[in-house]
């Protein structure tokens, strides 16, 4: 049975061996596990898995295999799933969507609070109650200019919170890239060292050496020449950030390539409390921002890449989180990150053009003391300049 399964792990592009696989049998013989299809995915990631890169192909094909398995959603309570299924799609006018209003922030929850308990059945294309196609900030599939979306897909991006669990795809860091540009630009950051075991051969020494002994053969070795550069990279990633998925790879990809002291981790729309490294494990896998904060040296290199496009709720509030609710607002969060790391900087894939437009973008470039760069060439060079200086 489970030769199909290794046989599916290499179609998918992982390298692993036979090694590993009977590594993996041996545990399963040995009991190692109980019958359980998730201690199973773990201990298979374990054993078959070497580099966390490869971690999003094995979830892949780990579902592939196991027909019908899918990571489970968690549960609305006390949200009637019939109140949210869309049976209408209702376009307005310009003026229409004008003359809607904006409640705020604590208003929203209020008010969400109070509907739970008074609406009784299913509704749409209204604007008061809890449901689908209308101008009520409650629900999706309607349009508001701030609202909470409850099930279904966003359209219109205006959400301040959002009651579900979303997942979302880690970044490739073995994309091809479409061009080396970006490498290049990535370059000017590396500073070369030497130091370690004196395992590579100091040539012009060793003639040097052979000529001052009149000939004799006088071997000089050195250690290997490295990038010394230590890199902590932050990514945005989900929602909005999704148009922007092939960019980020290419960035993320020439990263890899470029510092191998370079540490990642994932966050969406803003930085709170926790991180995390797989998307698809990331509410069982996360990673205390505090720690993080406390693990790297100051001198480590810090690289934010997300379209700060987001409600500004999500910066400035405490709990301003779409998708729970933060104890602390994230501007603290980046405030401290930027203590920690004097050399920052943020990548945006958003077009300059149009950072103007996003509120949020305003306040994330005051945080960041305008070291936002757009993902362009002569964005990158002016980004590697100010962590160089």
């Amino acid at each position: 049975m489970l030769i199909d399964f290794f046989f599916t792990l290499k179609s998918a592009k992982i390298p692993v061996s036979i090694k590993e696989f009977l590594v993996l049998l041996e545990a399963l013989d040995k009991q190692v596990i109980a019958p359980s299809l998730d201690d199973f995915y773990y201990l298979a990631r374990t054993t078959m898995v070497k580099d966390e890169a490869n971690f999003d192909k094995f979830d892949q094909a780990f579902g592939l295999y196991f027909h019908g398995i899918q990571t489970l959603f968690e549960k609305m309570p006390e949200i009637p799933l019939d109140w949210l299924v869309k049976r209408m799609q209702r376009e307005l006018t310009p003026e229409q969507k004008a003359q809607l209003e904006k409640f705020g922030y604590d208003k929203l929850m209020d008010r969400l609070k109070a509907l739970m308990e008074e609406q009784k059945g299913r509704h749409e294309g209204g604007n008061k109650w809890i449901g689908t196609g209308g101008t009520s900030p409650f629900g999706h599939g309607g349009t508001n200019p701030e609202g909470i979306r409850i099930g279904g897909e966003g359209g219109q991006r205006s959400a301040v919170k959002v009651w579900e669990t979303r997942a979302y795809r880690d970044y490739d860091s073995e994309r091809e890239l479409g061009t080396r540009n970006i490498k290049v630009a990535l370059r000017r950051l590396r500073k070369f060292a030497r130091d370690g075991a004196e395992d590579e051969l100091a040539l012009d020494d060793t003639i040097r050496a052979t000529a001052n002994n009149a000939g004799w053969l006088d071997l000089k070795m050195r250690p290997e020449r490295k990038n010394k550069v230590k890199v902590l990279m932050l990514m945005d990633v989900g929602g909005s950030m999704d148009d922007h998925i092939a960019r980020a790879e290419e960035l993320f990809s020439a990263a890899k390539t470029e510092f191998k002291n370079m540490e990642f981790f994932y966050f969406h729309n803003c930085v709170y409390e926790t991180l995390w490294k797989n998307n698809r494990r990331r509410h069982a896998e996360r990673f205390a921002t505090w720690d993080i904060l406390r693990k790297y040296p100051s001198d480590t290199k810090l690289i934010f890449i997300g379209d700060a496009t987001m409600s500004p709720y999500e910066i400035v509030q405490p709990g301003g989180s779409v998708e729970y609710n933060n104890e602390e607002a994230g501007a603290v969060w980046l405030q401290r990150f930027i203590h920690q790391f004097p050399k920052f900087v943020w990548l945006n894939p958003e077009p300059e053009g149009l950072w103007q437009y996003r509120q949020s973008v305003a306040i994330i470039r005051q945080l960041m003391s305008n070291r936002m760069y757009p993902v362009t060439m002569e964005g990158l060079d002016r980004a590697m300049q100010m962590l160089s200086k």
